[in-house]
C-alpha cells in the first residue's frame, strides 16, 4: 500500500498530465485523481499498474481509431469527462478502498472492472475498422457501425487483448498467476456483458428532424430524438458502470473462492 499523501501526489499528477495531453476534461482529472488516489492508497503499485494501464493503452487506441467512427454517432470526444471516469472506474475506486480491508479481495475488484473497461473500450475502438457489419451479439442480426450491443471479430479479439493487458501487467506485478487469469476472465465476461446490456437495456434514439439514429434524447443536430428501443434513462456511462461493477464483483468471488479452495 501507498501512504496517503504519495497517493495523492501520483494521482493528482497523473490525472494533470491527463488534461495537459487532452485525454481529460477539468472535471475527469479532478475524478481521475480521486479514482487514482484510491486505488494507490488501498493496493500499491499493483492497482497503480492497472489503472495506468488502462488509461494509457485505452486513451491510445481510441485516438489512433477516433477517424473511423460513424459519422452518425454522437461522439463525445476522446476527452473523457467526470461521468466517463466514474463510468469506468468507479467500482475500481471502490475496490481500492474495500483494499484497505482485504488487500487480496480489493485488487482483484480493481483489476476485473478495468480489466472489463479495458476490454470494452479496445473493442469498441477497433471493431470500428472492422471490414464487415457488426452483429448484434443477442440475435446476430447485421447492424450499422456504431451501433451498441454490435459485435465483430476485430472487436472481439482486441477486447480480449485489453483484458489480457491491464491483467497481465497487474498481476506480474502483484506476482500472482491467479490474477492473470481470473481477470482476464471476468474483464472479458464483462465486455460481453456490456455489449449485451448495449443491445437490451440501453436507450435507443432516433432524431425526428434527420431521422439518424442516437444514443442521446438530443441529437447533434440540435433536435430532439424519440425513443425506439430499451430503457430511456440507462445511457452508455451507465451500461459502462453495471459492466465493470459485474466484473469487479466476480473478480473478488473469484478470488476469495481461489482461496478458500
Amino acid at each position: 500500500m501507498a501512504s496517503l499523501p504519495l497517493a495523492v501526489l501520483l494521482a493528482a499528477t497523473i490525472a494533470v498530465l491527463g488534461w495537459r495531453f487532452a485525454a481529460l476534461t477539468a472535471g475527469g482529472a479532478i475524478t481521475a485523481a480521486a479514482v487514482g488516489t484510491a486505488v494507490l492508497w488501498g493496493t500499491g503499485w499493483a492497482g497503480g499498474v492497472a489503472l495506468l494501464s488502462f488509461f494509457l493503452s485505452s486513451s491510445l487506441v481510441s485516438s489512433i481509431t477516433e477517424h473511423a467512427t460513424p459519422a452518425w454517432v454522437d461522439a463525445r470526444g476522446n476527452r473523457r469527462d467526470a461521468v466517463q471516469v466514474l463510468a469506468n472506474g468507479g467500482i475500481a475506486l471502490l475496490g481500492g478502498l474495500w483494499a484497505r480491508h482485504d488487500p487480496s479481495g480489493g485488487l482483484a475488484m480493481v483489476t476485473g472492472s478495468l480489466a472489463a473497461a479495458a476490454a470494452d473500450t479496445w473493442a469498441t475502438s477497433l471493431g470500428s475498422l472492422s471490414r464487415k457489419p457488426p452483429r448484434l451479439i443477442h440475435t446476430g442480426r447485421p447492424v450499422s457501425p456504431g451501433t451498441s450491443g454490435g459485435v465483430s471479430l476485430p472487436g472481439t479479439l482486441g477486447g480480449l487483448a485489453g483484458a489480457v493487458l491491464v491483467a497481465g501487467s497487474t498481476g506480474w506485478m502483484a506476482r500472482s498467476l491467479d490474477l492473470v487469469w481470473l481477470a482476464t476472465a471476468v474483464g472479458f465476461a464483462g465486455m460481453m456483458a456490456d455489449s449485451l446490456l448495449g443491445a437490451t437495456l440501453q436507450g435507443r434514439f432516433r432524431c425526428a428532424r434527420c431521422a439518424q439514429p442516437s444514443e442521446r434524447h438530443r441529437h447533434r443536430c440540435g433536435a430532439r430524438t424519440e425513443l425506439v428501443g430499451g430503457v430511456p434513462w440507462i445511457g452508455n456511462d451507465a451500461v459502462n458502470l453495471i459492466a465493470t461493477a459485474l466484473a469487479g464483483l466476480a473478480g473478488w468471488l473469484g478470488l476469495s473462492w481461489l482461496v478458500a479452495g
